[in-house]
């Protein structure tokens, strides 16, 4: 008899929750495989945001698997939000609170110098957001990471 689709997606999301368990690092490795990977998420790099998180892993010494996975906090569902706060907080850190950008595009160089301040806000809000982030994802998964740990040890050591 064919599965609902509810069942099949249950089915696979525990192969992957039971996958994650078995993952052979320390939970520190984990937590920081997943702050990096948050971290380059919270850029618009569409297409690099994997490797970046993959790269920057290594340099921490973090899971690379799960650097790739804590990318996945923008996706087509998170990007509005992301960017539009991102781009708030660049803004505000960079002062300009006081003007609206594309107000006045009459010409060339004004079009040009507006890119470049939305691309400055843009990236440094997304740097400073990434930073934030990429700690409390570090501090809220490590003690998550050494729970589901803990949890799945004692249900097989009490499997029969």
């Amino acid at each position: 008899m064919p599965r609902s689709w509810v069942e099949r997606w249950r089915r696979r999301f525990r192969y992957l929750y039971i996958r994650f368990l078995r993952l052979r690092a320390h939970p520190t490795e984990l937590a920081r495989g997943l702050a990096a990977g948050v971290f380059a998420g919270l850029f618009p790099l569409f297409g690099l945001q994997t490797i970046i998180g993959i790269v920057l892993a290594s340099v921490v010494r973090g899971n690379k698997l799960m650097a790739a996975a804590g990318t996945w906090v923008s996706n087509p569902f998170t990007y509005l939000p992301i960017y539009t706060l991102n781009y708030q907080v660049g803004r505000w850190l960079l002062g300009q609170n006081e003007r609206q950008p594309f107000t006045d595009v009459e010409s060339l160089k004004t079009l040009l110098e507006t890119g470049a301040d939305v691309t400055g806000a843009l990236f440094l809000g997304c740097f400073v957001t990434g930073c934030i982030c990429s700690a409390l994802s570090y501090g809220l998964g490590l003690p998550i990471i050494r729970h589901l740990r803990q949890r799945y040890r004692r249900l097989r050591r009490d499997r029969p």
